[in-house]
C-alpha cells in the first residue's frame, strides 16, 4: 500500500523554500534556487530518517563507553539527471553514508506535440534488501518517476522505497499511485491542481533543471 506524506499540510519552512524556489522575483537566482531545493532534500531525508531502523552500539568517547544508536538500514539514493541533483544532495546531507545512483530521463517530444520519457543510462549499486530514496523535483505526469523506477528492476528488490519530490500535480501522484509496481511512501513539499496543455505543473515553478544550472540548448 503507498502512503503519500504532503509536507504542505503542516507548518514548517519548506513553505519559504517552496515560496522563494516559485517567486519569479527570486527564482532567477540560480545559486539559491540550487540551496533552496537542497533545503528541502534535507527536511524531506530528516522525516524519512525516522521511520527508518536503527540499533544500539557500545562506543567509546573520552570519557566512557556509551550505549548509541546507529542506522542499520542500507540507504540508496536515486536521482534523475539534472535537475534531480540539489535534491539529492539534500538528501545525502541527512544519509551522509548513503550509496548513490544516476539515471538520465528526459522528455523526447514528437511533432504532434506529444512525448515520451526516454531512459538513456543508469549507474546504481545493488538494490537488493536496501532502502531506496528516488529523488527528482517535479512530478508532473508521473511518468519520469515510473520509468527510472522500472530501469532499476534488475539491480535487486529494495526492502523500501521512497520517492521524493519537491512539488507534484494531483495528476501525477494519481498515475505514481496506481501504476508503482510495489507500495511506496512519498514525500512530497506540496500537491499543485493540475497539468497545462504541455503537461507541465500549474503553478508550478517553471523548468527546475533550467532553473537551477541554466537554460539547455533544444535538439
Amino acid at each position: 500500500m503507498s502512503k503519500v506524506h504532503n509536507l504542505s499540510l503542516s507548518s514548517s519552512m519548506i513553505h519559504q523554500y517552496i515560496h522563494d524556489l516559485r517567486n519569479v522575483d527570486v527564482q532567477t537566482n540560480r545559486e539559491l534556487f540550487r540551496m533552496n531545493t537542497q533545503r528541502i532534500g534535507r527536511a524531506i531525508g530528516w522525516e524519512i530518517s525516522k521511520h527508518l531502523n536503527y540499533q544500539s552500539q557500545i562506543i567509546k568517547t573520552p570519557l566512557s563507553d556509551c550505549h548509541q544508536k546507529v542506522l542499520t538500514d542500507e540507504v540508496v539514493s536515486v536521482t534523475i539527471l539534472r535537475a534531480g541533483l540539489p535534491l539529492h544532495e539534500g538528501i545525502l546531507d541527512t544519509f551522509p553514508h548513503a550509496e548513490n545512483g544516476f539515471i538520465s530521463a528526459y522528455r523526447k517530444h514528437e511533432e504532434d506535440g506529444s512525448f515520451s520519457i526516454e531512459v538513456e543510462y543508469v549507474a546504481c549499486p545493488s538494490l537488493e534488501g536496501k532502502v531506496l530514496i528516488l529523488n527528482d523535483p517535479m512530478l508532473a505526469t508521473g511518468r519520469s518517476f515510473l520509468n527510472a523506477w522500472t530501469a532499476l528492476r534488475d539491480l535487486g528488490t529494495p526492502k523500501e522505497v521512497h520517492c521524493v519530490a519537491v512539488i507534484g500535480s494531483e495528476e501525477g501522484v494519481e498515475y505514481l499511485k496506481n501504476e508503482a509496481p510495489t507500495g511506496f511512501d512519498l514525500w512530497i513539499g506540496t500537491i499543485d491542481p493540475k497539468l497545462n496543455d504541455k503537461k507541465y505543473i500549474v503553478p508550478g515553478l517553471g523548468d527546475a533543471g533550467d532553473l537551477a544550472f541554466g537554460t539547455k540548448m533544444q535538439h
